[in-house]
């Protein structure tokens, strides 16, 4: 399997555990700052932008979650990081399972963030990359306020939420049409139970892509995963509620280096 070099970043002392992000559909390594902000100074925080997505390469689709999950083990291969941590959102989460289920040996923590072990509509996708390899982003735009972010959060912090849906614009037809995808072939139901390392899912309560139900999946087949559901948020919960999603990454990811686990 031919993996894609990842634009990254790093932020904390090198010697600090490696904390891993991995983005949303559409967003690019900056859905992170506020978790940078947050976390840098205990983790080595590590950030990336999916294939075919901000500063990473744009290989022609369809890709694979497989394919996306190899990327971050090759690019953390390259930077000579054995062990790590890591929090993904949407497709960052599904890549999250895999890694889990694929090199679960290596991870000491796993946070799953508004995602699914089996996303909606996968016939949809399809049809949607198909549309976005002939129109490009731009049509997605106007539904993400509610999709991604709360209307509420739109009107309290619209440079946060414009911010956001500038990444969406930047996007590459085909990186994001690959994603598509990788999404609409995408399930590991039969495979969470696989999934050993310490785990905390969480929710964002007014989600319309991922909600609560299909988030609370993944914490049920996973063994002894932990489940939130984050009040008032939409599915880039980490964006939109950072000082609820802040404490419980740190929480989490404390518990499972201390060998307990997160209430």
């Amino acid at each position: 399997m031919s993996t894609a070099r990842l634009h990254h970043d790093l932020h904390g002392p090198e010697d600090a555990p490696a904390l891993v992000f991995g983005p949303s559909l559409g967003t690019d390594l900056g859905l992170f700052d506020a978790q940078v902000a947050a976390l840098s100074g205990e983790y080595r925080v590590i950030r990336f932008d999916l294939r075919g997505h901000g500063g990473s390469e744009v290989p022609p689709g369809p890709y694979t979650i497989g394919a996306l999950a190899e990327d971050v083990i090759a690019l953390l291969d390259s930077l000579a990081v054995d062990r790590f941590s890591y929090c993904g959102v949407s497709i960052g989460g599904a890549i999250g399972q895999w890694l889990g289920i694929h090199h679960g040996d290596r991870m000491d923590g796993l946070i799953i963030c508004a995602s699914a072990a089996r996303f909606a509509d996968p016939e949809g996708w399809p049809v949607r990359a198909a549309k976005v390899r002939a129109e490009g982003t731009e049509f997605l735009v106007p539904s993400r306020t509610g999709a991604w972010f709360t209307a509420e959060f739109a009107e309290r912090e619209p440079a946060e939420a414009q911010r956001l849906l500038a990444m969406l614009r930047s996007t590459p037809a085909e990186g994001y049409a690959g994603c598509c995808e990788a999404i609409g072939a995408y399930d590991v139901r039969d495979r969470l139970r696989d999934i050993a390392v310490p785990t905390l899912v969480i929710a964002g309560e007014e989600d319309p892509a991922t909600p609560p139900d299909m988030c609370r999946e993944i914490a049920d087949g996973i063994p002894g995963a932990r489940f939130r559901i984050v009040p008032g948020a939409s599915h880039l919960l980490n964006a939109e509620k950072p000082e609820i999603a802040n404490p419980a990454i740190a929480e989490h990811l404390a518990a499972a280096r201390s060998g307990t686990r997160s209430g």
